[in-house]
């Protein structure tokens, strides 16, 4: 009677589980927003913990899953009908390179560091900070880039080229910081460093906020004064 009475919820569980994804939308599945990202998991716990108590029935399992759906039904509604609703559920975009410039405020903002930031770029097959014009968190956590002109994908079939090296850009100072290891790696020291920041006019590590190095397109700077920190 104990297993007939788990295979009876967990079928009703399955197509109360259906039907609210198919009312809902694939929205929650993917996860777009917060709001959907906490519906999944209530509606997992609950359904999880209904399975498991035996205090709690059928009846509780559907009336308990149909709040949850009418609840994100309104909430969609209300999210058509008023932007100001829309953009506190849903959250926005935060732009964390403009105009090819690291914002820094918007790292803290969003409590990332530079780590997280260079991660996430390769991620997205954006191995250099110096490709990116636009860079922009989503809210469900992914980041859409928008490279520099000049690196925007073409083919070396496209201009009859021969194939060419490819290179993966080496980090040598972030935050301020000497990636001293790296900079042994690539075959050059202190003093090839304190050269090429003297070069952009940069006496102190501390005002780096970003170095980059890629063989065969020289180093990449960025000081903490460019960045945009509101």
């Amino acid at each position: 009677m104990k297993f007939l009475n788990l295979a009876i919820e967990l079928v009703v569980g399955f197509f109360m589980l259906f039907i609210i994804v198919k009312i809902v939308g694939r929205k929650i599945i993917t996860q777009v927003t917060p709001f959907t990202f906490i519906t999944a998991i209530v509606i997992g716990e609950i359904l999880g913990n209904a399975l498991y108590d035996p205090r709690i029935g059928i009846v509780e399992i559907i009336f308990s899953m149909c709040l949850w759906g009418v609840l994100l039904l309104i909430v969609e509604f209300i999210g058509q009908k008023f932007i100001w609703f829309r953009g506190l559920v849903e959250g926005k975009p935060a732009a964390l390179i403009n105009n090819g410039r690291i914002d820094r405020h918007e790292l803290k903002k969003n409590r990332m560091n530079l780590n997280q930031l260079q991660s996430l770029l390769r991620q997205s097959e954006t191995f250099s900070i110096r490709e990116v014009a636009f860079c922009y968190l989503e809210p469900n956590g992914s980041i859409s880039i928008l490279k520099k002109a000049k690196y925007q994908k073409t083919t070396l079939e496209d201009f009859q080229l021969p194939n060419k090296q490819v290179q993966v850009p080496v980090t040598l100072i972030r935050d301020g910081q000497v990636l001293w290891d790296e900079v042994g790696d690539i075959g050059f020291d202190e003093s090839w460093l304190k050269k090429q920041l003297q070069s952009q006019g940069i006496v102190d590590y501390k005002d780096v906020l970003i170095a980059e190095w890629v063989h065969g397109d020289g180093i990449f700077v960025q000081t903490k004064t460019q960045s945009y920190d509101k």
